[in-house]
């Protein structure tokens, strides 16, 4: 999950199978639509074995508010 760097933070969830050059290509405006003309930091990560069990743990992530939530707050400080 990335969070964007500025007062008033969003999220992004989202898979890849590498993670340094994804954050890059989001910071730099040539990630998903969504992550353009932001600035993003790494708040959490899960890896897995597999491209379908990493999708369907992204799904489940993006469409549980609350679990988004409480990872935003976790990294609140950092």
């Amino acid at each position: 999950m990335l969070k964007s760097i500025e007062k008033k933070s969003v999220t992004y969830v989202g898979y890849t199978n590498n993670l340094s050059i994804r954050i890059r290509l989001h910071n730099s405006g040539k990630g998903a639509k969504f992550t353009r003309g932001r600035k993003w930091k790494l708040i959490y990560k899960e890896k897995f074995n597999t491209k379908n069990k990493a999708i369907s743990r992204e799904y489940y992530i993006k469409h549980n508010r609350t679990l988004r939530n409480k990872i935003k707050n976790k990294n609140k400080w950092k």
